[in-house]
């Protein structure tokens, strides 16, 4: 069973982010500047391996969905700058802990900063980029705007250590599924786009761009685990398979496991299980979330929650910035297709 063919194709899907890239050019370049500036120190290791993982760049989703944010209901500023290079700097940290965490050797489709420097290195430099981005937080003069993305970093921490928790469970519930993912991924993409909107100086339209990021971040999020068991290096930035191999219960396992044969939920009970799983065990979890319909009813749920998202975007005036920040949700999507 194979996913529904969309309207868009992946060159026109890839542009979208182009766009936005270029709609904010300015202000991502100031932005790549206080990145560069503030990932140096004068102990050696630390600009090496920051700099090697701030590099490798991705997308910049987070910093720019800050930049167009304010754009959309204000002008961006040097604070917001500042906001959106420590937005980056949580991802960035988050990146460096999560990759100790679940053992992954590939980041961004290279290999993973702890396989270069190891383990103890990636932490501390994890923990330097934190302290950092709260640096440049205190550089934006808004307590209210440092007290937010505090209040995400906790949040965040706190998704991870569920996840960790969920892992040695032997089943899990959509909805604490779905609170893990709010937590890890939702939590900085709603500080990111109401934080945008707070550094022009008014928080008129903050909270309807703190849902639409929500939103968005669970739509990302649920894509990317759907991805993971049929995408590439290039889309998801990290091997197919890692999910499985670290026995992580995500959506589409959810759903086949619920809509599969006694015999298929007997494979799962095993497969996801560190000490019995096999490593043809991938091939046939795959097909088991593709001949289930798990894939398409995992696409589904991410599209309901895009919906969510540019369904908040309705308050901010018309303009070209609120327009990116909708195809920005269908890019989220059609990353599956």
């Amino acid at each position: 069973m194979t996913l529904a063919p969309r309207p868009r194709s992946k060159a026109a899907i890839g542009s979208i982010v182009e766009r936005m890239q270029e709609l904010v050019a300015d202000d991502l370049a100031a932005v790549e500047v206080l990145l560069a500036e503030r990932a140096a120190s004068p102990v050696a290791v630390i600009p090496d391996l920051s700099g090697y993982i701030v590099s490798a760049g991705g997308k910049r989703l987070r910093p720019m969905i800050t930049l167009i944010s304010a754009q959309a209901v204000g002008k961006t500023s040097r604070a917001t700058h500042a906001l959106a290079a420590a937005v980056e700097f949580i991802h960035t940290a988050t990146l460096l802990h999560d990759d100790v965490v679940d053992e992954s050797d590939l980041r961004r489709g290279k290999p993973a900063a702890k396989a270069i420097w190891g383990n103890k290195a990636s932490i501390l430099v994890g923990d330097f980029l934190f302290a950092r981005a709260f640096n440049l937080l205190v550089e934006t003069n808004s307590l209210e705007i440092l007290n937010r993305l505090a209040t995400a970093s906790t949040t965040i921490a706190e998704g991870e250590v569920r996840q960790l928790a969920a892992m040695q469970a032997r089943d899990l519930p959509t909805e604490d599924y779905l609170a893990i993912v709010e937590a890890k991924t939702g939590a900085l993409f709603e500080a990111a786009a109401e934080t945008g909107a707070m550094s022009t100086g008014s928080s008129e339209h903050a909270a309807a761009l703190a849902t639409y990021g929500k939103n968005l971040g669970l739509a990302f999020q649920i894509i990317d685990d759907v991805l993971d068991y049929g995408g590439t290096t290039t889309v998801i930035g990290k091997s197919v398979g890692d999910d499985f191999r670290e026995c992580k219960i995500t959506l589409p396992v959810i759903i086949a496991r619920r809509r599969g044969s006694d015999e298929d939920r007997a494979f799962w009970e095993r497969a996801l299980h560190p000490d019995t799983q096999s490593e043809q065990d991938l091939a046939h979890a795959v097909h088991l979330i593709r001949a289930t319909g798990a894939a398409e009813a995992t696409v589904q749920e991410a599209e309901a929650y895009a919906a969510l998202a540019k369904g908040a975007l309705r308050s901010l005036p018309q303009s070209v910035y609120r327009d990116a920040l909708e195809d920005l949700a269908d890019f989220c999507v059609e990353r599956a297709y």
